[in-house]
């Protein structure tokens, strides 16, 4: 067990959060959310002792190992891949120098023989005879195959060193478990072993993730840093966040009853105070208006913006076709031909291992790029807006500010600039800050952008390229809804889970020469392969 007690932290004049008693306990696994900025990295660095809080203490029960994942991929460069694995139980890692140590001294002792006894009864204990194979094992199901196994970590691409690190923080069956962004740069398979491993995990686990299918899946408690304070739910992220919205509803409507209330008892006593006939009734008003409370309604660090997409007029009958489409880049044929008709109001994920031919597929039916061989055709009702992977060229070197950008995008009837105002103001930039210089905006602030362009274009058919990327949980949210909702068609990729598992309704896969196409969810097409296929997702 842990516990955090009495904590506070600060930073120069701000405080992240103060005053917080929360026990982790045997057996649960933790999800801690909260707005980009809020303090959720900084409470794991607290539980792990890498930072002082600024008041409180960190308990921990005597005897308890607790691991961490740890995140600079450069640290075990020098040592190979399993021993760092091994690491992950440095009291294990101890013994076996040890051992290593007294069996090679040339005047092994009666002594020496003592030690040894203690400490090979000790690493039995430990599992120390098997540690290797279970780091293999483990290693394998991630996804870090037999031919890695003994090179340096310095030789692994970076992909795999996340996957060696994550290893390491799983191996030994630590009793407290921290893991940040455990999911970042996991393929499917990997997501879906570490989801089981977590299931069947009977310690304590704490995570921060932006990936709320796997904090539905994992997750028995989420712990939510708000308002300065952490506050502790039962249930996954989806209980979380249907309570907390049912809740917010409940203190506003009760609020305005009560306001109302208020209102109609001070009218009654301003009224009859002074009249001695009304003045028991006047005197019983004020009691009960005494009695009245307003709920405080705090202001949370969470920003939702308002996207919501509405097309100008419905598409007709004939959408999209592509015909035997080829194209190569460099010396790799990216696409082969490929063919498919997308008919009105589909919802079509685009998914597959090669991120480049899926780029390159939506770069060819947006018109940005020419295909080697076949053609493509959009309806005559049809109009488009395109989300790139990249949009550098719309921001980098452009001074224009947020309100002169986004008016090059809005038709004569949206051109004066309070409209325009309200469509920034939509996705969080109001005040000043519609002001702000293209060249300088965070990727967060650039996707907003973007995703406002789209919302003023009344398009009929939104095509998304990773639009997820950059954004933070709340972002993520209200794109997701505002896709659920919009009644016309829409084109995408995305590596969230449940981003594609809710909106999309057909799945195809795009890949080189590989095509597959399934009408249905993301979970049903999944289903279909096996932990070997998986790994190309």
């Amino acid at each position: 067990m842990i516990s955090a007690n009495n904590i506070s932290v600060q930073f120069g004049g701000r405080t992240l959060f103060e005053h917080v008693n929360v026990v982790f306990s045997h057996g649960n696994c933790y999800g801690i959310i909260g707005a980009n900025g809020a303090g959720k990295s900084t409470f794991l660095k607290v539980l792990s002792g890498d930072l002082e809080p600024s008041r409180g203490e960190i308990s921990i029960t005597p005897g308890e190992r607790l691991s961490v994942l740890k995140q600079d991929h450069f640290a075990y460069d020098e040592y190979d891949v399993v021993r760092t694995v091994l690491m992950g139980n440095p009291r294990l890692i101890e013994i076996m120098e040890e051992k290593d140590a007294l069996y090679m001294k040339p005047d092994f002792s009666e002594e020496d023989g003592v030690k040894a006894g203690e400490l090979e009864a000790e690493f039995a204990d430990l599992d120390g005879w098997t540690a290797e194979s279970d780091a293999e094992f483990m290693l394998n199901k991630l996804g870090v195959t037999d031919e890695y196994h003994y090179m340096k970590m310095a030789e692994l691409p970076s992909d795999l060193k996340v996957k060696v690190l994550l290893a390491q923080a799983l191996f030994g069956n630590p009793d407290i478990l921290l893991l940040d962004e455990p999911t970042n740069h996991l393929d499917l398979a990997a997501i879906s072993w570490l989801e089981n491993f977590l299931l069947d995990f009977e310690n304590t686990v704490i995570v921060v993730s932006h990936d709320r299918h796997f904090l539905n899946k994992v997750c028995t408690h989420i712990c939510d840093v708000d308002y300065g304070k952490i506050t502790l739910y039962t249930g996954n992220y989806d209980f979380w966040y249907e309570y907390t919205q049912m809740r917010q509803r409940q203190m506003r409507d009760q609020n305005k009853k009560n306001e109302q209330k208020i209102k109609e008892l001070q009218d009654f006593i301003n009224r009859f105070s002074a009249n001695a006939a009304k003045s028991k009734q006047a005197t019983s008003r004020k009691k009960q208006l005494d009695a009245l409370e307003m709920f405080e309604m705090p202001v949370s660090s969470r920003r939702f913006p308002y996207v919501d997409f509405k097309p100008n007029r419905e598409c007709g009958n004939d959408l999209l076709r592509v015909d035997h489409l080829s194209k190569t880049i460099g010396d790799r044929k990216v696409l082969d031909d490929i063919s498919f008709v997308i008919h009105p109001r589909e919802k079509v994920a685009f998914v597959g291992s090669d991120a480049v031919a899926k780029t390159t597929l939506f770069k060819i039916v947006m018109g940005e790029l020419e295909p080697d061989e076949g053609s493509y055709k959009w309806g005559v009702t049809t109009s488009q807006s395109y989300f790139p992977s990249d949009n550098s060229s719309y921001f980098d070197g452009n001074d224009m500010n947020l309100v002169d950008w986004l008016r090059q995008y809005t038709d004569a009837t949206q051109q004066h600039e309070s409209d325009i105002r309200t469509w920034l103001g939509r996705m969080l930039f109001s005040g000043d800050e519609a002001l702000k210089i293209c060249n300088v905006l965070s990727g967060g602030e650039r996707v907003r952008c973007m995703l406002c362009k789209m919302m003023v274009s009344g398009a009929n058919v939104l095509v998304f390229d990773e639009p997820t990327n950059h954004l933070d949980l709340e972002s993520i949210t209200a794109l997701n809804d505002g896709l659920i909702r919009y009644p016309e068609t829409v084109l995408f990729t995305s590596h969230d889970h449940q981003f594609v598992q809710t909106v999309a309704d057909r799945i195809i896969e795009v890949s080189g020469d590989k095509y597959v196409d399934r009408k249905g969810s993301y979970d049903e097409f999944l289903s279909i392969f096996d932990e070997e296929q998986l790994r190309k997702y």
